[in-house]
């Protein structure tokens, strides 16, 4: 099962280098990062399993990542391929979505 990591300046690109990396952008004052959180840990991450990198960005601890991947409201997942940015999702995300998106870029 994938476990989430949480990632900093220093540990992000390394994270993201290579294959399929889903990265969640959150806030602790965020409800909805929460709920977000939540899904992913109980239901994406173990759906995905190890073939994909699960990270997340604490925003107030990291401004410069947000800054980077121009992260305007929180949550905010981005899908990366081989260390580039596929997608980027804003809001709440429905699991089964999330699993289907990153699937396809798997293999």
């Amino acid at each position: 099962m994938a476990t989430i990591t949480e990632l900093t300046a220093e540990t992000f690109d390394a994270a993201v280098a290579s294959g399929v990396s889903l990265i969640d952008f959150w806030a602790t004052w965020c409800g909805p990062c929460k709920l977000m959180g939540a899904v992913l840990e109980s239901q994406v991450a173990p759906e995905l399993g190890d073939d994909v990198t699960v990270g997340k960005v604490n925003i107030e601890e990291q401004p410069d990542l947000a800054v980077r991947f121009e992260v305007l409201s929180v949550p905010t997942l981005v899908i990366f391929k081989d260390g580039e940015p596929v997608e980027t999702l804003v809001g709440v995300q429905k699991p089964a979505d999330l699993v289907e998106k990153v699937k396809k870029l798997i293999g």
